[in-house]
């Protein structure tokens, strides 16, 4: 039997309504409980192993995630490749609401959190090459089944990751955009490096909701209340992709 494929959900993501055969289960790792409990069930036929990063009620901010405990809950549940899905601003020109990128760099600007499991009394210090943060096929796989489904997507694009939870200022994301940042979001780290430490492959699907602020229709600030709407219809598209990847996804990493 293959492993099962976890799937981190978003913003927006706190449940997958396409998951069917669900069965909820709580649990706790050596690290503490995990945002919610983890829900095991079916998508595009495959078992996966879903878990919302902010929590079911989306009650966690950004900086207080215990990335360790979510990362561990899925390698514990036997999952060995996972895709997460984040919300982000767009920075790059033509990165529209409702766009959808899978990010091949990284640029982490957080602070303060843990993001190492070596990062404890006795536990042993990890040296882990991040040169390419995304594992390679499993990009390819969500490119694939963004062009089967006919969802148009970017191929690639740097993932500048910020503290929040507040949004960014105009001339924040002039800087991050002269650091070579393309999107910009809140959750993609530590999460990917400790992906890396715990040997699981792993890959982000990120779903533009807004301009970036000082871009395009964020270009006198950014309307807060009317994400909402754009997020639902952009999530929509995000997991008609998720699960075509889950149909053709043969569980190599």
């Amino acid at each position: 039997m293959s492993a099962p494929l976890g799937i981190i959900g978003g913003s927006g993501l706190g449940r997958l309504a396409a998951l069917s055969d669900v069965r909820s289960q709580d649990v706790v790792t050596r690290w503490g409980a995990p945002s919610g409990p983890l829900l095991h069930g079916r998508l595009g036929g495959r078992a996966v192993v879903f878990l919302a990063r902010h929590g079911p009620d989306h009650a966690l901010a950004p900086h207080r995630i215990d990335y360790r405990a979510n990362v561990q809950a899925l390698v514990d549940a036997g999952v060995r490749a996972a895709v997460a899905v984040a919300t982000v601003g767009g920075i790059a020109a033509g990165l529209d609401a409702g766009a959808l990128v899978v990010p091949h760099q990284l640029i982490d600007y957080t602070w303060g959190r843990v993001a190492s499991f070596g990062d404890a009394p006795g536990e042993a210090v990890h040296h882990v090459d991040f040169t390419h943060p995304y594992t390679p096929t499993l990009r390819d796989g969500l490119i694939a089944a963004a062009c089967a489904t006919g969802v148009a997507v970017v191929p690639q694009g740097v993932y500048a990751c910020m503290q929040g939870p507040r949004l960014e200022t105009a001339a924040e994301i002039d800087r991050i955009e002269r650091d070579g940042a393309t999107v910009v979001g809140m959750t993609g780290m530590p999460e990917a490096v400790l992906a890396r430490e715990a040997g699981l492959a792993y890959a982000t699907l990120a779903v533009v909701v807004n301009a970036a602020a000082g871009r395009g229709d964020s270009a006198h600030g950014i309307a807060v209340a009317e994400l909402q709407a754009g997020l639902e219809r952009a999530l929509e598209t995000a997991v008609r992709v998720l699960v075509r990847f889950c149909e053709d996804f043969d569980g190599g990493a």
